[in-house]
Parts: structure tokens; C-alpha cells; sequence
């Protein structure tokens, strides 16, 4: 739903990491349309969703959201682009705390949001679902955590 040309109704976010921060591009559509030339505030919490969990590469580990707010500031109009950027604020155990925004063009932030995620391993993924296309995504946050289990504090 979030990233990648897959599902052409998608949020086609293309996400990049530059030191501690992951940032994307967005620009909405009709696609994600509310208010007559504004985005639909859901389009703009999935974009936001999508995007804060690309800072679990960052934190080498697979995880779920627990919670998400976002903070609608100002209108986010149709068309403009908009720099949406995350880092991790903090990790207590299992809970990644992770702050992000979304910027216009024009240096306006439009939206704030926080999120907690929580560390989980493979094995709550497969209580729902046949994840053999993720065995190489596990296995390479793993890797990135030097091996350490995600369920320990670090």
C-alpha cells in the first residue's frame, strides 16, 4: 500500500536513508483526494505509517505498529510535493519511539507524527500469514542488529 510501483494505487513512496534519518517524496493525487484540493487525512497517516517504519532498517529489526498520531497543521494541497523524513527519538526495550514531519516545497510543514513500533520476530508474522518472500528481509535485519534478538532491550 505505502512504497514501491506495486500496487498502482499506492502511495508509490520511494524511501531513502541518510545517516540516522529515512525521507521520501510525495506528491498527492486525485488518488488520495478529501477535501476538494487536499489530501484525505488517511493518505496522509498511511504515508506517514509506511515512512516511520522505514526507520526500522535503522534499527535492524522487524516490527509492528503500536501506535501512530499525526498532527495535521496546516492543509496539505494536492499536486505540491512534500519531504516526509524520520529518525528514531529513542528505543526502550522492544519500543521504537519515531518522530517524522512532512515538509512542503516551500518549507511549510504541513504534518507532524509520532509512532511506537514494537520489536517482534519472525514467527508473529507467520501466525498470520506464508512469509517466505520476507525470509531474506529477516534475515537481513538481523544481520544489521548483529544478531542480537529483537525482543532484547539493546
Amino acid at each position: 500500500m505505502g512504497c514501491g510501483p506495486d500496487n498502482p494505487h499506492g502511495l508509490q513512496l520511494a524511501v531513502y536513508r541518510t545517516g540516522d534519518e529515512i525521507y521520501a517524496d510525495i506528491t498527492f493525487d486525485e488518488r488520495h483526494i478529501g477535501a476538494p484540493g487536499l489530501a484525505h487525512g488517511g493518505a496522509i497517516a498511511a504515508a506517514c505509517d509506511d515512512l516511520l517504519g522505514f526507520t526500522l532498517w535503522i534499527a535492524g529489526t522487524p516490527a509492528v505498529t503500536r501506535s501512530l498520531t499525526v498532527e495535521y497543521l496546516q492543509p496539505v494541497p494536492l499536486h505540491n510535493s512534500h519531504r516526509l523524513t524520520a529518525r528514531i527519538a529513542e528505543r526502550i526495550g522492544r519500543a521504537i519511539h519515531v518522530t517524522g514531519a512532512g515538509v512542503g516545497a516551500d518549507g511549510v510543514t504541513r504534518f507532524t507524527a509520532t509512532a511506537v513500533f514494537i520489536a517482534v520476530d519472525a514467527a508473529h508474522f507467520a501466525a498470520h500469514g506464508d512469509i517466505t518472500g520476507f525470509g531474506e528481509l529477516f534475515a537481513e535485519l538481523t544481520r544489521q542488529a548483529g544478531g542480537a534478538d529483537p525482543r532484547e532491550a539493546p
